[in-house]
């Protein structure tokens, strides 16, 4: 499972970031945690609000904190 965190690295950027780390490891889910912080590779992603969350190439979240348990969620749990 391909996980990306979108942002400049702002609190909000962070604290996203913190929140996906925590709820994989809590998961047990495999998967690769990247934290995107190039401008043009967000905008590929369609997002023009951070902080983002993009599982398997499918965008989930953006402009917002997502909770511990959306992120369990869309990692099936």
């Amino acid at each position: 499972m391909e996980i990306k965190v979108l942002g400049p690295g702002c609190p909000k950027c962070q604290q996203t970031e913190k929140v996906v780390q925590e709820a994989v490891a809590e998961s047990g889910v495999a998967a690769n945690v990247e934290k995107v912080t190039d401008v043009m590779k967000i905008a590929g992603y369609g997002v023009f609000g951070t902080p983002a969350v993009v599982v398997d190439g499918e965008v989930k979240s953006v402009g917002k904190i997502p909770s511990k348990a959306d992120v369990l969620s869309w990692l099936g749990k």
